[in-house]
């Protein structure tokens, strides 16, 4: 797969594909089915499928502060799209210049000029340019006038609700890992490198994996079990993801990880940590020894619940 950072890096090579658009945030079955339908598309037409996605995302420009909160960053997107079949994505920056394009000057400057778009695949929700009028009917109408189809995806439902990153969240909000997994169509999990932190689990007879997250704000707060596929075997763990209250640090959410019984080197590994269930919320403690007792106690419910998993 090719990933293209921005118009001014499309090639020749790079015109005339199946494309669809969207922020394809999680990368949920909703978005899997639109995906399905594009590469129908792909094969009948004998072209490469393209998906186009902005960074950052819309909303997270328009309204920072208030933005909802990313299930995937752009890194982990790309490599479930990747992994999904795609052939090219388009990263477009959702900036100012960007922002200001009428629907009619995007179709021009986005999808024949630079894709050569001969198919498009939309979601059903699907708006754009500054004056909110690019939907269906107006792309059905501009497919006419420069000679690419439009189809529109069918929405997908799951117990009676449409499937999307919203509900996505609900789920994780309320620690319901099983319906995450049913509306994404795999565990929720968590990737970043492995990199030094205050070293704070050793003071406490707990080393950690200070896992990066790169991103101010996160899906999931509280302590967890979680799991980690290391060199084909599975890992179980406990972890927390959070601020620290407990202790002084820069305000940011982090996420940590204890594996069970594991004393390997990690540090620059890139690692993918799966939640299973919420143990607790994160809290502040009145001193170390405080949280060192409840991170004792977390450890033990860790190791029942996992070993309940073993013999279950």
């Amino acid at each position: 797969m090719q990933l293209v950072r921005g118009l001014h890096n499309l090639r020749p090579q790079h015109r005339g594909c199946v494309a669809t658009i969207g922020n394809f945030d999680g990368v949920h079955r909703g978005h899997q089915a639109v995906l399905a339908r594009l590469f129908e598309r792909a094969a009948e037409l004998q072209l490469p499928s393209c998906v186009v996605i902005f960074e950052p995302q819309p909303r997270e420009f328009f309204a920072p502060g208030s933005a909802p909160v990313r299930l995937s960053r752009l890194r982990d997107k790309v490599e479930l799209l990747a992994a999904a079949g795609v052939d090219l994505v388009l990263c477009l920056a959702f900036n100012q210049r960007l922002r200001e394009l009428s629907a009619a000057a995007f179709v021009q400057a986005v999808l024949v000029d630079g894709l050569g778009v001969e198919h498009l695949e939309i979601g059903d929700d699907f708006r754009f340019g500054c004056d909110r009028s690019g939907d269906f009917a107006f792309l059905q109408k501009a497919g006419q006038a420069h000679g690419f189809t439009v189809e529109e995806a069918a929405t997908v439902e799951l117990n009676g609700a449409r499937v999307s990153s919203t509900r996505v969240r609900e789920a994780l909000q309320a620690a319901d890992f099983a319906e995450a997994e049913l509306l994404l169509g795999r565990p929720f999990a968590i990737a970043g490198r492995v990199v030094h932190g205050q070293k704070l689990g050793r003071q406490l007879g707990t080393p950690t994996a200070n896992v990066q997250l790169k991103r101010h704000r996160v899906p999931l707060s509280g302590v967890f079990l979680v799991s980690v596929e290391l060199d084909g075997r599975l890992q179980p763990g406990v972890a927390n993801i959070g601020v620290r209250p407990s202790v002084k640090g820069d305000g940011f959410a982090h996420l940590e990880v204890h594996l069970l019984d594991y004393a390997g080197d990690l540090y620059d590994r890139r690692v993918s940590v799966v939640f299973h269930r919420k143990l607790r919320d994160e809290q502040r403690f009145a001193s170390l020894e405080a949280l060192k007792s409840a991170i004792a106690a977390d450890i033990v419910a860790a190791r029942a619940f996992w070993q309940g998993q073993l013999h279950s």
